[in-house]
């Protein structure tokens, strides 16, 4: 018949170790089932040459992710700001501004002083009208229901680069947006392939308004996954179990069934299903998810993304009276950060290519892809940028069981119909809990999808939603 536990946690990233964790203080018996040969998911760090480490996947945390602070408090683990010092660079049409930031993110141009860049008046003022529209429309979205939103299936039909097309043809002003669209923390898509609704929504429940990138984690954010694990191990020696992948979860009335690769079929009350919505197609249910459902599932692709952590010898932009924040009109490197703690070591960029061009740049040789990445480097930091002493790659749309990052994002039109259709009470517009089995991780977060903090949510939401069937 196999082992028998109050929940089975399928997945070992950030939500399922909340949820697991929430459990077992309530005294649940709890099994965390995890496909990788290491927890984490996207919460993933990796030591450099020198013995420093960086952050693979996620790595910011926000002025208002109350919950992901609090977890590094409990865990005794510190952070410190991000560097924002100086002044970024900003490029565009083969041109290289040194500019300050502006103090809000609304009133900027991607992070940017508008009237630092020394850019066109007209498409200045351009840019600026249509960023002020879509903030009006951002006001107006239902985060709960984006179904509800006012005029929600035209603006659900409508791709992002469609809608911002009817307000100007003028290539800056649309800069934004698409910036939102590929390296937003809800982002990874390009913006024609994601409604103007769902580019609103992401906005309202992950407002990049609300610094989202203030902070990281002294020691990389992966120590929060390695400590929820050894935190799980030490309350329950078997409540971790990797490298076993689940294939099927059946269930009836009183039961439900877990079969996972390599593991006798596992019984519970309840289950929770912790990873990323694409990843729920390799799992066979029995019975099956109901047709909406699927369809969602089937029309709900991950972000493409490609980050790359540089490693030098010091922080020469620091030096240079430069914070390390680059963006705008690049080949490759949408974004550019300083990923270094306050001292000098260690001096790090974390660069980012999205969308389409991180599936394009991950097909080509290694060697084409540093010398591509160096050059993009150099035009943002000058020639002391193309001698990294370390330079790591990770494209997350070769991870099998993520499949790519920040997060997932639906077709157009999809929202009003598919998502509508299969929405629950308990996490927001995410699908219905599918009887015993309850849903989580980052993407069904009601509040910052895509982030640490949206993950933590939905972890503790999940473990909070099981309740039910856990009663005597």
């Amino acid at each position: 018949m196999g082992d028998a536990v109050d929940v089975v946690v399928v997945g070992a990233g950030l939500s399922g170790l909340i949820a697991a964790r929430r459990l077992i203080e309530q005294g649940q018996r709890v099994r965390v089932l995890e496909a990788r040969p290491r927890v984490g998911g996207r919460m993933v760090s990796q030591p450099l040459s020198d013995g420093s480490v960086v952050d693979l996947g996620g790595q910011w945390g926000g002025n208002t992710h109350h919950r992901f602070a609090a977890l590094l408090q409990e865990l005794g683990l510190s952070r410190y700001p991000s560097y924002y010092a100086g002044d970024g660079i900003f490029c565009w049409r083969g041109k290289c501004i040194k500019a300050p930031l502006a103090e809000r993110f609304e009133d900027s141009l991607v992070f940017f002083e508008p009237g630092a860049l020394d850019l066109d008046a007209k498409e200045l003022e351009a840019t600026r009208a249509l960023q002020q529209a879509f903030t009006a429309l951002v006001a107006q979205i239902n985060p709960r229901q984006p179904w509800l939103t006012p005029d929600a299936e035209r603006l659900d039909r409508l791709t992002v680069s469609a809608w911002a097309a009817q307000q100007t043809n003028l290539p800056l002003a649309h800069l934004p947006l698409d910036w939102l669209c590929r390296v937003g923390g809800s982002g990874g898509f390009e913006p024609w392939e994601a409604s103007i609704l769902h580019l609103a929504w992401t906005q309202a429940v992950a407002p990049q308004t609300e610094t989202p990138e203030a902070w990281l984690v002294q020691g990389g954010a992966g120590a929060v996954s390695l400590q929820l694990a050894a935190d799980l191990r030490a309350r329950s020696p078997e409540a971790l179990v990797l490298e076993a992948p689940v294939l099927a979860i059946q269930q009836n009335e009183a039961m439900a069934t877990v079969i996972a690769e390599g593991l006798e079929p596992l019984q519970a009350r309840a289950v929770i299903v912790a990873v990323p919505p694409p990843q729920r197609q390799a799992i066979r249910f029995e019975p099956p998810l109901p047709p909406a459902h699927q369809a969602l599932l089937q029309r709900t692709a991950m972000g493409g993304m490609t980050k790359i952590l540089t490693r030098y010898s010091r922080p020469f932009w620091r030096e240079q009276g430069l914070n390390g924040l680059g963006t705008g009109e690049q080949p490759w490197l949408d974004l550019t950060a300083d990923s270094g703690p306050p001292g000098e070591q260690p001096a790090v960029l974390a660069s980012f290519v999205a969308g389409e061009r991180a599936i394009t740049m991950a097909a080509l040789p290694e060697a084409e892809r540093r010398a591509l990445i160096l050059k993009d480097l150099v035009s943002y930091w000058g020639p002391d940028a193309a001698s990294p002493l370390d330079l790591v790659e990770q494209a997350w749309n070769g991870e099998a069981w993520t499949g790519g990052a920040f997060t997932s994002f639906p077709a157009p039109g999809s929202w009003t119909s598919h998502a509508r259709l299969a929405a629950g009470t308990e996490c927001g517009p995410a699908p219905a809990s599918h009887g015993r089995v309850c849903w989580a991780g980052t993407e069904v977060s009601p509040r910052w999808p895509g982030y640490f903090e949206g993950a933590i949510e939905a972890g503790e939401l999940a473990a909070s939603t099981v309740a039910r069937h856990l009663s005597p």
